[in-house]
C-alpha cells in the first residue's frame, strides 16, 4: 500500500511539472472595434467627420500556451475547448513564447496599416506608395527610408504599389535608375541608385535589378485612424479593422444594434484571406454575444463543421462584400452564407 501511494504521489508530481513538447490552443478574448478598452476607444478617427455606431462588431483571437505540462494537455484534451498540437508547428526551432510574441505584434502592426488603406480605398480616398521596408545593405539603403513616399521609379509615375515593380522589370543589376521620394513634408528629392542583384541580398535568382525595398499602398489623406489595442498579435483582425473604419466615417450603422463577429487577414485592395483557429473563434464569438459571423471563404469548410448553435456563417471574399452582407442582413435580405 505504502508503495502505491509513493508511485501514486511520483506520477503525480511528475504530471504537474513536466512539460510536454505540445502547444494548446483554445478560445481566446475578443474585443468590440465599435467600442472601448480600458476607457479608450479601440478605432479612433481624427481630424474628420464621423458618424455613430451602434451594436458590436467584434474582433476574435485564439489563445497558444505553450507551458503545457502532462495534467494541463489531458485537462484541456478532456475540456473539448482545446486542442493540442505539436509545438514545432507555432515555435521554430529555438523560438520562444516572446519571440513568437513579438513577431505577431509585428504582423498585427502591418494589418491595422492594411486596414486601413483598404477601408478608405472603399471610400474613394486617394492612395500614395511609400517604401514600406528597406533590405539592410541593398542599393536603397543608403538613400531612401521606410516610410518614404515614392513618386517616380526608373521614369515611371507611381501611383500604386505595383507601378514599383513594373518599373523595374527591364532593368539588370549594375544599371542607375533615378527615384524620386519625398521624406515626411520635406521637399520631393530625385537620387540616381546603381540597382544590385537581388541573390547578393537574401532574394531570388530574379534578372533584373535589385532595389531593395518593398513598396506599398497607403491612404493618402489628411485625418488620422489609430487602433488602440494592447497585447494581441497576428494578421487576422485586418478584415474587422477595415470594417469598423468604414463604419466609423459613413452615415448609418451596419451592425443596427446586433453583435457581429469575424475573422480574416486583409490585403490594401479588401481582399479577404483565410486564418488559422477558426473553430475557437467561433466558440468565443458565442460565448460574447455574436449572432453573425463573417467567415472568410476559404475558411467555410473548417467552420462549417465547427459552428456553435446560433451563429449563422456569412461568407466574405472582400471587404466590399463585407460590407454588402451586413446591408443584407439590415435589410432582411440573405447574404452569402457558408
Amino acid at each position: 500500500m505504502a508503495i502505491s501511494f509513493v508511485l501514486v504521489a511520483a506520477l503525480a508530481l511528475v504530471g504537474g511539472f513536466v512539460k510536454v513538447p505540445y502547444v494548446s490552443i483554445g478560445p481566446g478574448p475578443t474585443y468590440d472595434t465599435l467600442g472601448d478598452v480600458n476607457g479608450q476607444a479601440v478605432v479612433e478617427v481624427d481630424g474628420t467627420k464621423t458618424y455613430p455606431t451602434s451594436g458590436q462588431l467584434r474582433m476574435t483571437t485564439v489563445s497558444i500556451n505553450d507551458e503545457v505540462t502532462l495534467f494541463d494537455a489531458l485537462g484541456r484534451w478532456v475540456s473539448g475547448r482545446y486542442a493540442l498540437a505539436p509545438r514545432d508547428e507555432y515555435f521554430g526551432p529555438g523560438q520562444t513564447q516572446e519571440d513568437l510574441e513579438r513577431e505577431n505584434k509585428v504582423m498585427f502592426q502591418d494589418s491595422q496599416s492594411a486596414a486601413e488603406t483598404a477601408a478608405l480605398r472603399l471610400l474613394d480616398n486617394p492612395v500614395k506608395v511609400i517604401a514600406q521596408e528597406i533590405t539592410r545593405g541593398a542599393p536603397a539603403d543608403t538613400v531612401i527610408q521606410p516610410g518614404d513616399r515614392l513618386w517616380v521609379v526608373n521614369g515611371e509615375d507611381i501611383a500604386v504599389q505595383e507601378d514599383v515593380r513594373d518599373a523595374l522589370k527591364n532593368t539588370k543589376p549594375g544599371q542607375t535608375v533615378s527615384v524620386t521620394f519625398q521624406h515626411g513634408d520635406e521637399p520631393k528629392k530625385t537620387a540616381d541608385i546603381k540597382l544590385g542583384k537581388a541573390s547578393d541580398f537574401g532574394g531570388d535568382d530574379r534578372p533584373e535589378g535589385f532595389l531593395g525595398l518593398a513598396p506599398a499602398d497607403r491612404a493618402d489623406v489628411d485625418f488620422e485612424t489609430t487602433i488602440h489595442l494592447e497585447d494581441v498579435g497576428g494578421p487576422s483582425a485586418g478584415l474587422i479593422f477595415a470594417l469598423a473604419i468604414v463604419d466609423t466615417l459613413t452615415p448609418g450603422e451596419m451592425e443596427e444594434g446586433r453583435t457581429v463577429a469575424g475573422t480574416g487577414a486583409i490585403d490594401v485592395k479588401g481582399n479577404v484571406q483565410p486564418i488559422g483557429g477558426i473553430p475557437f473563434k467561433l466558440i468565443a464569438a458565442r460565448e460574447d454575444g455574436a449572432t453573425t459571423f463573417l467567415v472568410p471563404a476559404d475558411n467555410c469548410a473548417e467552420a462549417k463543421s465547427n459552428v456553435p448553435d446560433g451563429l449563422q456563417l456569412v461568407k466574405v471574399e472582400t471587404l466590399a462584400g463585407a460590407v454588402e452582407a451586413l446591408e443584407d442582413l439590415d435589410a432582411g435580405r440573405t447574404p452569402p452564407r457558408c
